[in-house]
């Protein structure tokens, strides 16, 4: 299964492009901060997630504010050439 659902700052959106299939993206950088437990310690996580909204959730992501926290699920798949993880978003609730 390949799911995510992270709690999130948005720190960066970038200008509505599109696909070559004319649909709608913005990409955007997610910030998240927490502390997890792993092997019985307390692991301080700190990680910027480089992110995709595409379709009718471009338009959704595009009108949310810089600094603003929200809980994004979505999926993982590989940037355009092949080098990175990219995150794409399916759905985004406010906290």
């Amino acid at each position: 299964m390949n799911k995510l659902i992270l709690t999130a700052t948005v720190a960066e959106i970038s200008a509505q492009r599109y696909t070559p299939a004319g649909i709608p993206a913005v990409d955007l950088t997610l910030e998240h901060e927490s502390e997890q437990i792993e092997a019985g310690q307390m692991r301080k996580v700190k990680v910027s997630v480089r992110t995709v909204a595409i379709g009718p959730m471009a338009e959704v992501i595009r009108k949310q504010a810089i600094g603003s926290t929200h809980t994004f699920s979505g999926f993982f798949g590989s940037t355009r050439n092949a080098k990175g993880t990219l995150f794409h978003i399916q759905a985004v609730e406010p906290i």
